[in-house]
């Protein structure tokens, strides 16, 4: 029953335009909002033209952590932002969401999840560098908690750099 709740919820959220101005700011739903913070995890994850099972299973592991659901649920989620993503020209709807919505600190705790993602595989393609900039200044998070979100990631993942 959860999981038909769930999927009902994801198809209305991709039916509906994100971020179309329907909603006054800061009156976004918690399924909109984990869509969103997910859509951006995807736009990460495929900046680099190659979205493995690494960045997967990381993208999972994090929204389970993040947003307390199941494994099942946390891959539906997945599915459905990938398809958003897909038929989206644009991140600034996902981002306008986040800004609205989410904290300072919420807004940094996602950086750190968008760089976890980004070194899932290992490693920092330039593209993947350029695109945590952008996410940065369009979140409204400053260099240094951006930075220092990067430095807990790479201690998280077991990097040195």
């Amino acid at each position: 029953m959860l999981r038909k709740a769930v999927l009902d919820r994801i198809k209305a959220l991709l039916n509906a335009q994100l971020g179309a101005g329907e909603a006054a700011a800061g009156s976004h739903g918690p399924d909109e909002l984990q869509l969103a913070a997910v859509a951006l995890l995807v736009e990460a994850a495929q900046m680099d033209d190659d979205f493995g099972p690494a960045e997967r299973d990381k993208i999972i592991e994090l929204v389970q952590r993040r947003f307390a659901l199941s494994e099942a649920d946390s891959a539906e989620l997945l599915q459905a932002a990938s398809d958003k993503v897909d038929q989206s020209i644009q991140i600034f709807g996902f981002t306008r969401v986040i800004d609205d919505a989410f904290s300072e600190e919420e807004r940094v705790e996602l950086m750190e999840m968008l760089w976890e993602v980004a070194y899932a595989d290992g490693e920092l393609h330039d593209y993947e560098a350029a695109l945590m900039r952008r996410l940065a200044g369009l979140l409204h998070v400053t260099d240094r908690d951006s930075g220092d979100a990067r430095k807990r990631a790479l201690a998280r993942l077991g990097l040195n750099r």
